[in-house]
């Protein structure tokens, strides 16, 4: 539901929306099915130590209310649904993030009877944070990588991309292009 107002009014409160969304970005956490090691890095991530709320994200429980999708896990045949009905229940624009080795490919449990595989086999992934798990650091590179998705001018030094993980090519997130997809 949007509202409807003068060409003005109507462009500034655009323009407010955007600015919130991008400072802002609320995010749901899903775990389709894992072994829980991407969940317990995505809370450690969440610590003061690590602090992705510098950033602005805030985790919240209702998909209705979120920007950002957490996904966590292989795809099981039970979870899809549940997976495609929260990201259907988000309003647009959504995003998503998917983290860990399961979540990409279906990790090992890939050859399972009950796994469909990784979380673009049900809906699309706009950023993917490789490992098993991946450390609290690859998390908050492949948010900060969301939001300059989001917001093509936020710099890395305003995104607070200072934090790297060690290891950019086995711990590093990278972003989707769809060029080459």
């Amino acid at each position: 539901m949007s509202v409807q107002l003068d060409k003005p009014w109507q462009r500034i409160l655009d323009e407010v929306a955007t600015w919130a969304r991008k400072n802002s970005p609320w995010a749901i956490h899903y775990n389709s099915g894992s072994c829980n090691g991407c969940d317990i890095e995505i809370l450690a991530a969440l610590t003061p130590r690590y602090d992705v709320e510098r950033l602005g994200v805030t985790l919240h429980g209702s998909p209705r209310h979120a920007d950002v999708l957490i996904c966590t896990g292989p795809v099981t045949r039970q979870s899809a649904d549940r997976l495609r009905r929260i990201y259907e229940q988000m309003p647009e624009p959504k995003f998503v993030v998917a983290v860990g080795s399961c979540a990409l490919t279906g990790g090992v449990f890939h050859d399972g009877y009950n796994c469909l595989g990784g979380i673009e086999k049900v809906i699309p992934v706009d950023v993917f944070v490789p490992g098993c798990p991946p450390r609290p650091e690859a998390i908050i590179d492949g948010v900060v990588k969301l939001l300059q998705k989001v917001d093509p001018d936020r710099t890395p030094a305003r995104a607070g991309s200072e934090i790297v993980s060690e290891k950019e090519d086995t711990h590093g997130s990278y972003d989707r292009n769809p060029a080459t997809d």
